[in-house]
């Protein structure tokens, strides 16, 4: 008998050590945020949303009207995740309104917004 060892070929996919081409939210990433994204439109804050994957940042952006420009943007930059962190809120001008590390804890920005005075 001819002993024959198999050959092992390299996935050339996510553990490669190569940046992947384009930068995407995880599935717990937009869990996370499509969750807050129903409570704003539950509210009537939003009615509509925009993804946007890109090489080196992905964005979400939330719009009041589909015709206006977005009142928020979340973005994810994975180049400052050890600097400032991944993750921050843009406003409607562009500003930085929140940046981390977690996006739970970031997400967390939202939930003033939903209180209300009776």
């Amino acid at each position: 008998m001819s002993e024959q060892t198999p050959t092992v070929i390299p996935f050339q996919g996510a553990g490669s050590g190569q940046a992947p081409s384009q930068i995407f939210f995880t599935m717990q990433e937009m869990q996370a945020i499509l969750n807050v994204y129903g409570r704003m439109v539950a509210a009537g804050q939003w009615k509509d949303y925009a993804m946007s994957p890109g090489r080196e940042i992905a964005s979400i952006a939330f719009y009041r009207n589909a015709s206006e420009r977005p009142v928020y943007e979340i973005v994810k930059n994975p180049a400052l995740r050890k600097k400032q962190g991944a993750f921050s809120i843009l406003s409607a001008q562009g500003k930085v309104l929140k940046r981390g590390h977690d996006l739970d804890n970031l997400l967390k920005f939202f939930d003033r917004k939903l209180i209300k005075l009776v």
